[in-house]
């Protein structure tokens, strides 16, 4: 979805590493939080909103449960980028944070952001796969760990039924 305001994924990880260096971040994140804030207040919902994203997309979530305080229900972010600790003692939203052990470029911000969470005292949980890399949840690729995806699958929809019920 971020890359769809440049003409969508091209297929390989090189030609989307390219196209995510020219967007407009901060116009990106207040779309998605636009959406978020859209899909909340529709008839149909419960007003209940929880957010998962892998990759970018996990740091999507971590800025939605930023900026979005108690109106995010829950968040899961699979090995998305963390918050400064400064910022994120500023959320509100319960948080189940997936890791791949190896991605140490995105498992290294754990130690902080969970002290960050602590001090606000917001539910939180980290869940760090031993063996597994950035992007073990993807199936497309040779970087997928079927018991960490399957374990943190579950996880994830434990922690929304959780928040949810």
């Amino acid at each position: 979805m971020p890359l769809t305001s440049l003409g969508a994924y091209p297929g390989d990880d090189e030609g989307g590493l390219a196209l995510f260096g020219k967007l407009d971040r901060a116009k990106m994140t207040e779309d998605f939080l636009a959406a978020a804030t859209w899909l909340r207040a529709r008839p149909e919902s419960t007003g209940n909103l929880v957010a998962v994203g892998f990759c970018f997309g996990g740091g999507v979530v971590n800025q939605l449960a930023l900026r979005m305080g108690s109106d995010l229900a829950a968040g899961v972010p699979f090995y998305g980028a963390q918050p400064s600790p400064a910022d994120a003692v500023k959320i509100k939203a319960p948080i189940n944070a997936q890791y791949g052990e190896l991605d140490t470029r995105i498992t290294d911000g754990w130690p902080a952001f969970d002290a960050a969470l602590t001090e606000a005292q917001v539910p939180h949980e980290g869940h760090i796969y031993k063996g597994a890399n950035h992007g073990f949840h993807n199936d497309t690729t040779p970087r997928y760990d079927e018991a960490a995806a399957k374990e943190a699958w579950q996880s994830t929809l434990d922690w929304f039924n959780k928040y949810l019920r």
